[in-house]
C-alpha cells in the first residue's frame, strides 16, 4: 500500500477546502514562479496581486525547463485565457451592471445591449469562454462568446437592484439547468477522485452513504452540455451508474444497445 495515498483522500481534501488550507508542492512553486516571468502575466493579473506573488516566491528557484524539454512542431495552440476574464470577473464580483457590443451570429453588431453579468463559462467541447448575462430590456438570459465582444463598459448598479435581478437569473438558471445522480460502482470507490476530475468544470455534491459505502455525485450543469456529460459518462464505463434522470439513462441504454448490435449481440 502506498503510505502516501490517504493524502489524496476526498474527504481529506474536502475538509481542507473548507478551512481555506491549500496544499502546495516545491516544485509547483518553483513553476509558479517561472510563468509568472512570462509576458503575458502583466495581463493575467493586476500590477498588485502580481507583485504580491513575486515576493512570496522570491526565494524559491526558476524552474529549468531547458534541460528536460524539446519543443517539436506543433498544431495551432487554442489559449484559455481571454483578455477580457479580468474585466468581465471583476463586474461580476463588484455587482456592476454592464453595457455589452458584441458581434451576433449573422455579422451584425449589437451596440450598448444593458445588462448584468452573471457567470463566466468554458465550453469543454468547443473550448470557448462564454459570458452568461441578462439582459435588462428583453428580460431573458443569453449566452455570448467571449471573441464576439466587441466592447464592455462598467456602470454601478443600487445594491437593492442588484439582488432583484439576482433573484430573477436564478430563477431562470433553474428552468434551463439540467441536473443528474451519478452512482460510483462500489469497487471503484479508490477511483473517486478520477470521476471527480471528468466532471470537475460542472457544479457537484458528494453524498457518501456509510451504510452502502456508496458515492453519489449530484452533478449540476447547462443543457447545451448534455453531450460532452454524456461523452464523459461513456468514457468512465462500468464505473458509475446513473441513479437520477430519465433522460441520460435512454440516452446510455441507446448507445449500449447499437454496440451491442455492432458486434453481433443480442441485447441483454
Amino acid at each position: 500500500m502506498n503510505p502516501f495515498e490517504k493524502i489524496f483522500n476526498y474527504q481529506i481534501i474536502s475538509k481542507l477546502d473548507d478551512s481555506g488550507t491549500f496544499m502546495v508542492t516545491s516544485h509547483e512553486r518553483s513553476w509558479l514562479k517561472t510563468m509568472l516571468s512570462d509576458v503575458a502575466a502583466e495581463h493575467a493579473f493586476t500590477p498588485e496581486t502580481l507583485s504580491k506573488l513575486r515576493s512570496m516566491l522570491e526565494t524559491d528557484p526558476l524552474l529549468r525547463m531547458e534541460e528536460r524539454l524539446v519543443q517539436k512542431a506543433r498544431s495551432k495552440v487554442v489559449h484559455v485565457y481571454h483578455p477580457l476574464l479580468r474585466q468581465l470577473r471583476r463586474s461580476i464580483m463588484s455587482h456592476n451592471q454592464i453595457t455589452l457590443s458584441f458581434l451576433a451570429k449573422d455579422g451584425n453588431l449589437n451596440a450598448s445591449q444593458s445588462g448584468i453579468p452573471y457567470k463566466l463559462e468554458y465550453s469543454m467541447v468547443k473550448r470557448e469562454w462564454y459570458l452568461l448575462w441578462f439582459h435588462l430590456s428583453r428580460r431573458k438570459l443569453l449566452t455570448t462568446r467571449l471573441n464576439k465582444i466587441v466592447d464592455v463598459q462598467d456602470m454601478e448598479l443600487p445594491p437593492s437592484q442588484h439582488e432583484q435581478l439576482q433573484a430573477s437569473i436564478r430563477r431562470l438558471i433553474d428552468r434551463r439547468a439540467m441536473k443528474v445522480a451519478i452512482e460510483v460502482v462500489r469497487q471503484y470507490n479508490e477511483e473517486l477522485s478520477r470521476i471527480l476530475y471528468a466532471f470537475s468544470c460542472f457544479d457537484k455534491k458528494v453524498q457518501y452513504d456509510a451504510e452502502t459505502h456508496i458515492y453519489t455525485v449530484h452533478l449540476t450543469f447547462p443543457g447545451e452540455e448534455q453531450e460532452y456529460v454524456l461523452s464523459k459518462l461513456r468514457f468512465l464505463g462500468k464505473r458509475v451508474r446513473i441513479a437520477e434522470s430519465d433522460y441520460l439513462k435512454s440516452r446510455m441504454l441507446n448507445t449500449a444497445n447499437m454496440a451491442l448490435e455492432r458486434y453481433g449481440q443480442s441485447d441483454p
